[in-house]
């Protein structure tokens, strides 16, 4: 059983035992009163990634707490202005990372950051996982990904496909995809995915890797023709549609991910009671119905998993950039 599947293997068991909201304080320390935590509101710091969900969120952590959850955007540097403000904040369960799998990709981006990753974060949960679909314009004469890899074998460097910007996971995806189905298909970088998206659309380009919920709706519409999803499992979104892996390129497999990470050093109990209250959110009706609308996946993997996500995708990813010599530097 591969990893993901693993962590959503566990989603239900998770969610049926979450510990209760009014409970988290009582986790914490011993001797600790419900009323003595938080006392102050919890700064969710985000890099890149969307707000929406970090909202949704903190508005139900606020609903329970009566204390603030300040979701405070950090965009700059692809990530690693916020990672390394929460990495170099007190670890007291007050400051929290909106981490997302972009974050793994900075170490073999990048030969220095101003922090380490897996040593100065530490995982608390697993929020959510976002497979994508690879997209191909309707005029590209594929319906499968098996004729995606002939065309590309019988037009070695003719083909192209669109990403959000050398180095970003919609660029590396495709470049897995060339190493294991030995294939060459041209980078087309573009300054976001939005943009991309739409070049690929108009015939411009000739296929993508896009998140699904931006992919479906152009889908329904004849704009774009999907031929497979990059997760190990079909996608709830569209479960007619294979996977990369079921269709020729054995292995296959990324998705992206939203999880939270608080500063290295954060108390064992602290990280156990901010993964119940989670946890707990994502239990919630309308909040899994409101992040499917998002084409999120929910999880509710605690630590540990999250941990050894990190770990695999960090050397997944450095193993992709080192063999296609990126770099963004």
């Amino acid at each position: 059983m591969t990893l993901a599947r693993s962590v959503q293997a566990t989603l239900h068991r998770r969610l049926l035992g979450a510990v209760p909201v009014v409970l988290l304080a009582a986790a914490l320390a011993p001797g600790a009163r419900a009323a003595d935590w938080p006392s102050k509101p919890i700064r969710f710091v985000l890099g890149p990634a969307p707000d929406v969900l970090a909202r949704l969120v903190g508005q139900k952590l606020f609903d329970a707490w009566g204390q603030q959850v300040v979701v405070d955007q950090r965009p700059g540097a692809g990530g690693i202005i916020a990672g390394e403000l929460v990495a170099k904040a007190p670890p007291d369960g007050y400051t929290w990372l909106m981490s997302t799998g972009a974050y793994t990709t900075l170490v073999g981006l990048h030969s220095k950051l101003p922090y380490d990753f897996a040593r100065d974060l530490a995982p608390v949960t697993l929020m959510a996982t976002i497979p994508f679909a690879l997209v191909v314009h309707p005029s590209l004469p594929v319906k499968t990904v098996g004729d995606l890899l002939g065309l590309a074998r019988a037009r070695p460097g003719q083909l192209n496909y669109a990403s959000g910007g050398t180095g970003t996971t919609s660029h590396l995806a495709g470049e897995m995809f060339n190493s294991m189905a030995g294939v060459k298909i041209v980078h087309v970088p573009y300054k976001s995915v939005a943009a991309g998206l739409v070049d690929v659309m108009s015939g411009q380009v000739h296929t993508m890797y896009s998140i699904m919920q931006g992919a479906v709706p152009h889908m329904k519409s004849g704009r774009l023709r999907a031929i497979g999803v990059s997760s190990a499992k079909r996608s709830p979104a569209a479960p007619e549609l294979p996977t990369i892996a079921e269709s020729g390129v054995p292995g296959y497999e990324f998705v992206s991910w939203n999880a939270v990470h608080v500063p290295a050093g954060t108390p064992a109990s602290v990280i156990a009671g901010i993964h119940a209250a989670l946890t707990r959110v994502l239990a919630l009706p309308d909040v899994r119905e409101r992040m499917a609308g998002l084409g999120l996946e929910v999880s509710g993997a605690p630590a540990g998993e999250l941990g050894e996500l990190v770990r695999a995708d960090i050397a997944k990813w450095g193993r992709v950039i080192k063999e296609a010599g990126i770099r963004v530097e």
